[in-house]
């Protein structure tokens, strides 16, 4: 068995006197990947930062192999002190010398290395912290939620990238699509400690609730077995002492058991309220073009979205999806073209930044509007603290400032004060942002049944195929084409995703839409990137032909085996590794070396 780079045993956590965690742990061997899952607030991520060192567990023990490096992403990474953002990555290099790899990983990820961390978007600012994660090629890669704010053409960057190295990597996301391409096992945080399954994600969920039926037959069978047991004390007891008090003693043992059983958290309560049916024709865009100064947003766009349609929005950042759902919704004017807006419509918006959360007011005054402890659930007048419940807050949560909720919690919030309005017509930009995957079950479920239209921004692959009829995609230059079904069926009408990371148009500055967008010319020759590799590869090739010879020499030695059986197998894998790194970096010389010609004699 290949012993592990990284392992947690009996990781156990208090804080604000409630236990988080109680026995948890994991272990990661060398390039094994696996997933960290469980409900929001069971302690994922406090024990991924444990992982990294960053806190500091009440008992328990971490081991991280001598000599490994690591590297890990939070939730909110902090890019503050920094200048730029190449500033940023270069500080998190083993070697700061290799600055040619913070440089090349910001170019990948659409970023220049000039840009103010201070002024960067959210999608930005994970793309800086993610560049910093992979610059290194670290031993072992901790990301948590890496997926949130990127869009569709990183996040299938970010898998291939992840699935190319052979870094030990441990992940939590909401994003299945991720999980099951990435990961090979699951660890299942829940209730303060962990179980760990070696299928792969798509056999999770099944082996989950067998888990649990298990344990809602062995709860029966405990039940039944005190009820027994309580019988007897009331009609049986007899002279016989000892036997008595035996009997006493396990009852006893039994009720504490009982007591001391940690059930599983309860299910969100997810339930629109219908405003009575809208127009049958929800929103018509007839000849519609939308531009910022030089910049072409929506071009010439037909579109008829119909009662009861589910609407799935797809681009990159910065092509305009919210934009254009301002402009199907009748909040903003085309410059061009008419949009005609349907009748009776009731419309209910969840944006992705949580923007009309106020974060000074509490939980329990966000849901009443603060007015008293009733809230306004439809046509009817629910008790604060039973709403809150039906989205898993606690009682005591009531008076917590917005500002002290987690990411998954404030996008529960965001749900409950949705969903108490009656509509019949929901706008969902980036939902599942920081939901766990049991809350997207559900709000999947609540969208089909759901008698109202849906349109529904999303980079979450899983989740469009799952409520989409159809799919509104950018093309680029601000063409939109509509495909029927979901991304998957998207796919396979049009072929693989057009617009890559590469590709994908600059953002939209709000603060200077009027600016003009520099057009894309033919390539004439390298990129920054592909010269700095061109420079460096003749120097490792070399040094890799020595390493390889003076392995070889090493090995050459008869009586190596005899004596030092283990420095011999590790000789023998340090020259395989060698031998494949050499081959690689051939390959991608030579390719250079092609595409460099190529682009000289195109001049």
């Amino acid at each position: 068995m290949i012993p592990p780079v990284l392992a947690l045993q009996d990781i156990s956590l208090t804080l604000g006197g409630k236990p988080l965690l109680d026995g948890a742990g994991f272990s990661v061997s060398p390039g094994e990947r696996l997933c960290l899952v469980g409900r929001n607030g069971s302690g994922k991520s406090t024990l991924l930062r444990i992982a990294a060192g960053e806190l500091q567990a009440d008992s328990g023990t971490r081991f991280l192999q001598p000599g490994c490096s690591l590297r890990y992403l939070p939730q909110e990474p902090d890019l503050s002190g920094y200048d730029t953002t190449l500033d940023y990555v270069i500080a998190g290099l083993t070697d700061p010398t290799q600055d040619w790899r913070a440089i090349a990983m910001l170019e990948a990820l659409s970023l220049n290395g000039s840009e103010n961390p201070g002024h960067l978007s959210g999608g930005e600012a994970r793309r800086c912290a993610i560049a910093r994660a992979l610059a290194s090629e670290p031993d072992i890669l901790l990301l948590d939620e890496p997926t949130n704010h990127l869009d569709m053409p990183t996040i299938e960057w970010l898998e291939k990238e992840l699935l190319s190295l052979r870094t030990a990597t441990v992940l939590i996301s909401h994003d299945r699509r991720l999980l099951e391409t990435v990961t090979k096992s699951v660890v299942w945080l829940d209730r303060g400690t962990s179980r760990r399954l070696d299928q792969g994600f798509s056999k999770f969920e099944a082996w989950r609730e067998d888990l649990l039926e298990q344990e809602e037959r062995d709860a029966h069978k405990l039940e039944r077995q005190i009820a027994r047991e309580e019988d007897w004390m009331r009609y049986g007891v007899t002279a016989r002492r000892k036997r008595n008090v035996r009997r006493v003693a396990e009852l006893a043992a039994l009720r504490a058991t009982r007591k001391e059983a940690v059930k599983p958290q309860g299910t969100v309560s997810m339930t629109s309220h219908h405003a009575g049916l809208s127009g049958k024709l929800v929103s018509v865009a007839e000849k519609v073009s939308k531009s910022w100064g030089d910049r072409t947003i929506v071009s010439d766009l037909d579109l008829r979205v119909l009662r009861g349609d589910r609407l799935g929005i797809i681009g990159p950042n910065g092509a305009g999806k919210t934009t254009l759902l301002r402009i199907l919704t009748g909040t903003d004017q085309p410059d061009s073209g008419n949009v005609t807006v349907g009748a009776s419509l009731s419309m209910v918006t969840l944006d992705q930044l949580r923007q009309t959360l106020n974060p000074n007011m509490t939980l329990s005054d966000t849901l009443t509007g603060g007015s008293g402890d009733m809230v306004q659930v439809g046509s009817e007048k629910r008790h604060v603290i039973g709403y809150m419940k039906d989205f898993l807050f606690l009682p005591e949560q009531a008076r917590t400032p917005v500002s002290a909720l987690s990411g998954g919690e404030r996008g529960r919030l965001m749900l409950a004060c949705a969903l108490a309005r009656p509509s019949n017509l929901l706008i969902l930009d980036e939902p599942t942002n920081d939901l766990d995957i049991e809350t997207l079950d559900l709000l999947q479920d609540m969208i089909a049944a759901y008698e109202g239209t849906v349109i529904v921004v999303s980079h979450d692959r899983d989740f469009l195929d799952r409520v989409a009829t159809s799919v509104l995609v950018a093309e680029g230059d601000g063409r939109w084409t509509e495909y029927a079904g979901g991304y998957s069926d998207m796919l396979a009408l049009r072929g693989a995703f057009v617009i890559t990371a590469a590709e994908q148009p600059a953002p939209v500055n709000s603060a200077h839409k009027g600016s003009s967008a520099s057009g894309k010319h033919p390539q004439k020759k390298l990129t920054y990137k592909d010269q700095l590799a061109l420079e460096r590869l003749p120097g490792e090739i070399a040094a890799l032909e020595r390493k390889i010879e003076k392995l070889r020499t090493d090995l050459a030695d008869p009586t190596l085996y005899s004596k030092n059986p283990e420095r011999f197998t590790q000789l023998t894998s340090s020259l395989t590794e060698a031998e494949e790194k050499l081959t690689e970096s051939e390959e991608q010389w030579l390719e250079l070396e092609m595409k460099k010609e190529n682009l000289t004699s195109d001049r």
